[in-house]
């Protein structure tokens, strides 16, 4: 690392940067999309596999009242589907249907349709477009070694 630059002012700049794209890229409407809080169910029960609500919450963080709305709301939609426990026929656990799947992916595709729009806008050389392509590796491995 170059003796003149401060590894607490990199990590300052970083994550001011990235806090605010992610903050902006997380703000895209999508056509029927989803909601936060749905986005967040989905992905952590895309993420996680068939798990129960309240298990879902611990992992959001909140509480199995506001998960269970989210859920109803994705379920409604066809988005989640419910299934008795293999393991407990008690308890029911929450799957993603392929619906659901794809209003991910349709998320993903919206959010890197706008970075695309906006690296495209002139707004950035050539070359500063090489350092951004150099920088994903980068900050995944910084992301990895947190």
């Amino acid at each position: 690392m170059n003796d003149d630059l401060d590894p607490d002012e990199v990590a300052s700049v970083l994550l001011a940067g990235l806090s605010v794209l992610v903050r902006r890229v997380r703000q895209v409407p999508v056509d029927g999309g989803l909601t936060m809080p749905e986005r967040t169910a989905l992905s952590r029960l895309d993420r996680l596999g068939p798990t129960t609500s309240s298990a879902l919450a611990r992992e959001a963080q909140i509480t199995a009242q506001a998960m269970g709305a989210t859920l109803g709301a994705l379920r409604s939609r066809g988005l989640v589907e419910r299934h008795p426990d293999p393991d407990d026929g008690r308890r029911m656990v929450l799957s993603v249907t392929e619906a659901g799947l794809q209003a991910l992916q349709d998320k993903r595709n919206a959010r890197v349709d706008l970075i695309a729009r906006a690296l495209t806008s002139s707004a950035f050389t050539q070359a500063e477009l090489e350092l951004l392509a150099e920088a994903g590796p980068l900050l995944e491995r910084l992301a990895q070694s947190i």
